[in-house]
């Protein structure tokens, strides 16, 4: 049976959704050193680990010591910053992993196995009874030293829904902190993943901690509809950098849940930081930000179309369902094009403290637009056009 054939999903008014109540488990420092470009000097991860920490996220998570030696120097290192944020890493569901990390000073283990078939038959090839002894172990191992313990499946969306369950329960009864669901491959929408955490709420009493890879577009809806179903827990990373085309990006969350619970968001995260962050972590990984990306993408707020700009400038909710300015940003009425409207025309040539009427100002649009059919226009050109126009009446 898998999941999306789930019989035993519960209502929807049997879930407490947590939209207002989420927790950012930050992993640029593990799941974005899987990231192609991505090599971080133990400097530049303490200044990564700082940022993230400034910005407000509850936990950052790491490498696995045992990943490296100087994966394990790192952890420690991080670890000794005092930062507000839970220090947590990463590790395979095995004894030895565990008794490397719970020695690095972290506040807390994230253990993690594959569930598939595919992954029990390609990759580690044990069965499940295998699977949930070891679980056992390890979480008993992690509790004992007094640290937070998750468990999470690997290819969850790619599991039979009755082995999730299983081991999830079995797990949740012996202490866990939280289980995780991880869509690793990407295949999975909105609605099984809301499918999926809402039946597993109503089995589990622990938190709810979701991871979701983006190859297929969905990564931040993926997240919303997690919370939604009642997950509290999202795994994400600064510009979504991760294995292939990584998974949820910080700046997109945001984006998200600053529109679905704008007092929590405002409240807890220094957005105005987002730019800043993002900035350093693209340097850090030789890539620039794109040029759509959430917030902080170079055309975010600008408004090109006359209709647009119209309505922007006589109220920007019009067309704006994000405020610039609780990110630190700026609207920009692009106005050099021959879409441009004479009300855009009209604030332009106010900012450059001249005076035209109404009539005049559609006159000097009009010749802008004729320009602009042409070729294309810079603000250089626009101004020019305007200044000339003025100076000839």
């Amino acid at each position: 049976m898998s999941v999306n054939s789930n019989p035993y999903a519960p209502s929807p008014n049997d879930v407490l959704s947590n939209v207002g109540n989420f927790q950012l488990i930050e992993s640029t420092l593990r799941e974005g050193e899987q990231f192609a470009n991505a090599f971080f000097s133990t400097e530049k991860k303490i200044e990564i680990a700082k940022a993230l920490d400034d910005f407000g996220v509850d936990y950052i998570e790491l490498t696995s010591p045992v990943a490296s030696e100087q994966s394990r120097k790192d952890c420690e290192a991080i670890c000794k910053l005092g930062l507000k944020a839970k220090i947590l890493t990463h590790i395979r569901c095995h004894m030895d992993d565990a008794r490397v990390a719970v020695e690095t000073g972290v506040d807390g283990v994230d253990v993690v196995i594959g569930t598939s078939k595919f992954l029990r038959e390609y990759s580690h090839g044990k069965d499940m009874n295998y699977i949930a002894k070891s679980a056992v172990e390890v979480i008993e191992f992690v509790k004992s030293k007094g640290l937070e313990i998750r468990f999470s499946s690997e290819d969850s969306f790619r599991s039979d829904i009755v082995d999730l369950l299983n081991i999830y329960k079995t797990v949740d009864k012996i202490g866990v902190n939280r289980v995780g669901i991880a869509d690793t491959v990407g295949c999975a929408n909105p609605r099984q993943v809301y499918e999926l955490v809402r039946t597993l709420k109503s089995v589990v009493s622990c938190d709810i901690e979701c991871h979701f890879h983006d190859d297929t577009g969905c990564a931040i809806g993926n997240s919303y509809s997690a919370l939604e179903a009642g997950a509290r827990l999202i795994d994400v990373s600064v510009l979504g950098i991760g294995e292939r085309n990584g998974i949820t990006s910080l700046g997109g969350l945001m984006a998200r849940m600053i529109v679905s619970a704008p007092d929590y968001v405002k409240s807890k995260y220094k957005l105005h930081k987002l730019r800043d962050i993002e900035n350093l972590v693209a340097d850090a990984v030789h890539v620039n930000l794109p040029f759509n990306n959430p917030i902080t993408g170079f055309c975010a707020f600008t408004h090109k179309a006359g209709i647009h700009a119209k309505a922007i400038l006589a109220n920007p909710s019009t067309y704006e369902i994000l405020n610039p300015e609780d990110f630190g940003m700026k609207r920009y009425i692009h106005f050099a094009n021959r879409l441009t409207g004479w009300n855009a025309i009209k604030s332009r040539v106010e900012q450059l403290n001249l005076n035209l009427s109404d009539d005049q100002v559609k006159e000097v649009t009009s010749k802008i637009k004729q320009i602009g059919d042409v070729r294309q226009l810079s603000i250089e050109d626009v101004d020019t056009i305007i200044k000339n126009f003025h100076s000839e009446l």
